[in-house]
């Protein structure tokens, strides 16, 4: 028996390609679930009165999710992309029932830590396993196909469950919702997903073999390289922004009156707008560079949440707000992951996004800190005001730093 040859591209590898695109959307669907509601379960199921105490679910989500993304990093070589994949499902399946029977805040938190490793594991390595499919011609709009099809399934069930949620328990869209998508991931990742391994090895060849760089060594190169660490910044302040989007906007616009479904169509038309552009964003920074959308897209998402602020809560200026802030993020999420993947090897691929979404993940668990803190001490407005100011310098910090051309990045990658 003859195996086939191993070839790298979307065309070559379209059906696993196309397969681990719709285990992504269950992935993001997963979160989006709780974007629109659980912040107001904390308030009416709970009764918490703390903008810090209801966030810190995402702060149990950053933490784990931010953690997990380490670990699939160093293990995927070692371990095998499928295997980890399929664990992130299995670790995904108590979800469900801790929400479902939460007598306390603690038991929704711990829910949220299982969700964040599940998360980290799943969506890291469908990232990685696209990338290996694709090579590097097309890696840009692999990862925005990646991307776009996770936050519209997040988007899909951030919009379903604020609308089911005036007619239905909040509690019970979130807990049946997550039973279902976990129970279908999981049975397709192991019925139908290949690992892509072979893929990995058959492209090192082309730039000599060697072992991949070990995690330390990934770290160090994510604090010492210019481009590295410009990604890894960028990366924390977009995710901090996010959690402001997740945690405290939920709340804002329900403190000026806002309904439920208005507020889940705030909370589905980010991630719609996000999950839409991406194709077309990660494409375009295949031929026009990382850089200048990875500025742009910092600085649009900063206006998104000056419109925010100064919009005090009314609907439209809320839901202008959102769209922009989904342009900003569709131009810099693919791009980010597809800018560090230019400078390693590809031996050094998984490891190196690890902990490029190590530091990005992290922004969920500062942003809910910064956030839920300022908002209790001076308001919400002011604590979004913060944010967007945080998000404007990120960007200059992204302008500012010298970035290689692609051919210099060839010329590295082959010494």
């Amino acid at each position: 028996m003859t195996t086939a040859p191993v070839r790298l591209g979307l065309r070559a590898n379209a059906a696993q390609f196309s397969l681990l695109l719709g285990l992504n959307a269950l992935v993001g669907a997963m979160v989006g679930l709780e974007r629109s509601v659980l912040p107001l379960v904390g308030e009416d199921d709970f009764g918490l009165s703390s903008t810090s105490a209801i966030l810190t679910f995402i702060v149990a989500f950053g933490v784990a999710k931010a953690l997990a993304n380490l670990a699939a990093g160093a293990l995927a070589d070692r371990a095998g992309r499928r295997r980890l994949l399929i664990l992130g499902w299995l670790l995904a399946l108590p979800v469900s029932l801790l929400i479902a029977f939460a007598s306390s805040w603690w038991m929704i938190v711990a829910a949220n830590l299982l969700l964040g490793a599940s998360q980290g594991l799943a969506w890291s390595m469908t990232v990685v396993m696209k990338i290996d499919l694709a090579g590097p011609a097309r890696r840009g709009l692999a990862l925005g196909l990646n991307e776009s099809a996770g936050y519209l399934g997040l988007a899909v069930t951030a919009f379903a469950s604020g609308v089911l949620a005036t007619t239905i328990a909040p509690r019970t869209v979130i807990w049946a919702g997550a039973l279902v998508i976990t129970i279908a991931g999981a049975l397709a990742t192991i019925i139908f997903v290949r690992d892509t391994g072979v893929h990995v090895s058959h492209e090192q060849r082309q730039h000599g073999e060697r072992q991949a760089m070990p995690l330390k060594a990934a770290f160090w190169e994510s604090v010492q390289r210019p481009v590295l660490r410009a990604c890894s910044q960028a990366g924390l302040v977009n995710n901090l922004n996010d959690a402001l989007a997740w945690g405290l906007a939920p709340l804002y616009l329900a403190a000026h009156g806002q309904s439920t479904a208005r507020i889940g169509a705030v909370a589905g038309v980010y991630p719609a707008v996000w999950g839409l552009l991406q194709v077309g964003t990660g494409w375009f920074s295949d031929r026009v560079g990382r850089k200048p959308l990875i500025t742009l897209g910092m600085v649009i998402q900063a206006g998104a949440l000056a419109l925010l602020v100064a919009g005090n809560g009314a609907f439209p200026p809320a839901l202008g707000a959102a769209v922009l802030l989904g342009i900003g993020t569709a131009l810099v999420y693919p791009t980010l992951i597809a800018a560090v993947s230019d400078v390693v090897q590809p031996r050094d691929r998984a490891a190196a996004v690890g902990v490029y979404r190590f530091w990005r993940d992290s922004g969920f668990v500062l942003g809910a800190l910064l956030v839920g803190l300022a908002a209790d001490g001076l308001g919400s407005g002011a604590a979004i005001g913060i944010v967007a100011v945080l998000t404007a310098f990120s960007g200059l910090v992204v302008a500012a730093t010298s970035w290689p051309s692609p051919a210099t990045h060839e010329l590295r990658l082959r010494r």
